[in-house]
């Protein structure tokens, strides 16, 4: 808007000097006529100078321009610029504007120039005798005073940016409104994508949009959530098949392992039986014992997939835990089993039998991890208190955990000795965090391993 409008200032000033230029020389070339008409000298060009002795001063302050007369070669006959040098002194018109005035339908040519940074006009015309007859060149400097209309401009240009400046200033606060406007539905739909989770309940956005568009996207949210949900359930449905799954078949391995030698056994006993042998009692005894074994041993299966499928209820009650620790280790007979605690009550509110469990079996783990051939084997077992928090330790010095197997160490099934079903680190795993508390190692292999276990202290108020 600024420049176009500085360019129609200067188009206006432009056309306004040209037709007052024209408007000038139009009267005064009138005026001359006038002159030349009531003159008692003979009209050439001789007698320019003699006809417009005074006139020509007059002419010039009544129009307030310069005026210049010359001969039709280009000198100088008479001027109305005040000087002390003879008229003769100054330049005379160029053979080029001659020609261009020559040449011209109305035998007229305007010179522009920019002399010190002024604009400059300069017009030529031929003035003619009462026969047409060319007589004389009338010269008519015209400099243009762009002042007014620079002053003009510079107050419209004020204008236009006080003005802009409030629109501006108001476009600002509508725009801060109409966009907080259209981008709170925006922002709730995105405050809602981000706590999305597939493990939970997530909730619809039930509100009306701000525009046809921001509903469409409210509407793809809340459609995007009901199907979440059922992919939700059937992830959850399927993950717990394959669970069971899996869990089946190793309880069907598990089976099958001491049926094979209680088979062999059965079939060997009958194709031996002899009632007449001396030792029979003796191989019925040992038939009996190897049944009796087997069968402990699918006893002892079943059982640890039932406690793993189904913990027991909570019995809690006001228990010490560093008696309780001490409790569960004394079934262990390894006289490299030894047990520290800084203090002598520690005092909380959960199962017994759990936390002995707990203990039992971390324990049994860090015998098993223990190789025949170490030298001097050890396993301490710690009990201590940090602020609100119980700290049971359990270090041994066996082969440790290969950094490979780390991340399946609490997986259900895993296991890395050659019997037992992997349920036993899956199992304390799930009674500790039911009470809120957590279980880490460290292990180096060859070195050994520390198990650690966090429970925070509660008591009955």
């Amino acid at each position: 808007m600024a420049s176009i409008s500085i360019y129609q200032f200067k188009q206006e000033a432009k056309e306004y000097h040209k037709q007052r230029l024209e408007r000038k020389e139009s009267a005064i070339r009138d005026h001359i006529y006038y002159v030349i008409e009531n003159t008692t000298y003979p009209v050439n060009t001789e007698n320019i100078p003699l006809i417009f002795k005074d006139r020509i001063y007059e002419l010039a302050d009544i129009h307030t321009l310069e005026i210049n007369l010359y001969d039709l070669k280009g000198n100088l006959l008479k001027s109305s610029r005040s000087s002390f040098a003879t008229d003769s002194v100054s330049q005379p018109i160029s053979n080029t504007v001659l020609k261009l005035v020559e040449s011209s339908i109305d035998k007229r040519y305007v010179e522009m120039k920019n002399l010190q940074n002024v604009k400059y006009r300069a017009s030529y015309s031929q003035i003619n005798d009462e026969r047409f007859k060319p007589i004389a060149i009338l010269n008519l400097p015209y400099i243009e005073d762009d002042e007014y209309y620079e002053r003009e401009a510079e107050r419209f240009l004020v204008n236009l940016a006080q003005v802009y400046s409030l629109m501006f200033l108001i476009a600002f606060v509508l725009a801060y409104f109409i966009s907080s406007y259209i981008t709170k539905s925006i922002k709730n739909i995105s405050d809602k994508i981000t706590i999305t989770r597939l493990n939970r309940k997530n909730e619809k956005i039930d509100q009306l949009a701000s525009s046809s568009e921001i509903q469409l996207l409210v509407d793809a949210y809340n459609s995007m959530i009901d199907e979440l949900e059922e992919s939700a359930v059937k992830l959850a449905q399927s993950e717990r098949e394959e669970a069971w799954r899996e869990m089946a078949k190793q309880v069907a391995h598990e089976i099958k392992n001491p049926l094979t030698p209680m088979r062999l056994t059965v079939q060997s006993f009958q194709r031996k039986f002899d009632q007449t042998d001396p030792e029979i009692t003796k191989k019925l005894d040992d038939y009996t014992k190897t049944l009796l074994q087997q069968i402990d041993t699918m006893s002892s299966v079943a059982n640890a997939f039932s406690n793993f499928a189904s913990m027991p209820a909570q019995q809690n009650e006001t228990i010490n835990v560093v008696k309780s620790v001490q409790l569960a280790l004394e079934i262990f007979n390894e006289p490299y089993i030894h047990f520290k605690s800084n203090e002598e009550k520690i005092i909380t509110n959960m199962d017994r039998t759990q936390l002995i469990r707990v203990i039992t079996n971390l324990v049994k783990n860090a015998i098993q991890a223990i190789p025949e051939s170490r030298e001097n084997p050890a396993i301490n077992v710690s009990v201590f208190q940090i602020d609100n928090t119980i700290k049971i330790s359990v270090q041994d010095n066996g082969i440790g955990i290969s950094n490979d197997l780390k991340n399946q160490i609490f997986e259900p099934k895993f296991t890395t000795k050659s019997s037992g079903m992997g349920l036993g680190l899956g199992i304390i795993k799930k009674i500790i965090e039911n009470y809120n508390g957590t279980i880490t190692f460290e292990s180096q292999p060859n070195v050994g391993t520390t198990f650690t276990v966090s429970l925070p202290v509660k008591t009955i108020e």
